[in-house]
């Protein structure tokens, strides 16, 4: 199959997405967040605030930014995708079946005894996944390294790290971000999903990780904030850093967005980190998300 071409090197506002490509990256969303409530169906607990925090930003990725294979996710020249956040795989899981990487049919046994979809991914198990997460902390030191090795291979491909805003407490992350800048990964682009929310309550009470851009600006990487909810800036700017071939530091992206985003009781409710929707909470969730325009 044919590769599905990253965007190429364009100037301002020609690297925004037409109206066209706005509609079908929100319902890639809007079906990231329906099969996330019909996969945890199955498994009876998940994690659909995370998953729907991060939504436009798997849409913007797997469908428009990142460089990818139809029907083949070993391709050596893809880019990588790596997720701290790995609690969030439920929603990727879809978007993998719809690119042809696993059967769809699996996604009907999820979690349960023998099928290689759990709650967080598997890169032995599942076709298209490149790093198994859980474990926060570890996924930006393994992107670096993939970006390093890409580098020495000669390889052009580009690896993408989505980490959780709680994930900032961790100080294995800053020292990946030191090793980062250190070695001018100009492939590495990690996305910080600023949703205010870790599992133990609200990030800045926990402990706090402002001012988050002057953070990682200060360890040498290119810093940009967006609402990680509006496809049209999020996706513009993705696109303008994944054609930039003249960057010398690796580049982080803070996505503003809203834990639970797409359901409003969720979005008011931090205890929907973890959970499970008795039939009617769930059938008032499919409804909003159909009928709301994100």
């Amino acid at each position: 199959m044919p590769a599905i071409p990253a965007p190429q090197g364009r100037a301002g506002n020609d690297y925004a997405p037409s109206p066209a490509e706005i509609v079908r990256l929100r319902e890639k969303a809007r079906f990231v967040r329906l099969e996330t409530i019909r996969l945890i169906e199955i498994a009876k607990v998940g994690h659909y605030s995370s998953v729907f925090s991060a939504a436009e930003i798997f849409s913007a990725l797997y469908y428009d930014v990142m460089k990818l294979k139809q029907d083949d996710s070993a391709w050596p020249d893809r880019d990588r995708f790596l997720m701290g956040k790995g609690h969030a795989a439920v929603g990727l899981f879809p978007i993998l079946a719809d690119l042809g990487y696993l059967p769809t049919e699996v996604l009907n046994g999820y979690t349960r005894l023998g099928n290689p979809l759990g709650d967080h991914p598997d890169m032995r198990k599942v076709p298209g996944i490149d790093f198994s997460s859980g474990s926060i902390g570890h996924a930006l030191s393994a992107g670096a390294g993939m970006a390093w090795g890409g580098r020495a291979a000669g390889r052009d491909f580009n690896v993408f790290v989505m980490l959780g805003d709680g994930e900032m407490q961790e100080g294995q992350v800053w020292e990946a971000a030191l090793f980062s800048a250190h070695h001018k990964l100009s492939k590495l682009i990690a996305i910080v999903d600023r949703n205010g929310f870790q599992l133990d309550g609200a990030v800045d009470e926990v402990m706090g990780v402002e001012p988050l851009d002057e953070k990682w600006r200060s360890f040498g990487w290119e810093t940009h904030l967006v609402d990680g909810h509006d496809l049209m800036a999020l996706t513009a700017l993705l696109r303008r850093l994944r054609a930039d071939d003249t960057r010398k530091t690796p580049v982080c992206v803070i996505a503003r967005t809203l834990k639970g985003k797409g359901v409003t009781y969720m979005e008011t409710e931090p205890g929907w980190h973890l959970g499970y929707l008795a039939p009617e909470d769930a059938e008032r969730a499919i409804a909003e998300i159909k009928s709301r325009e994100i």
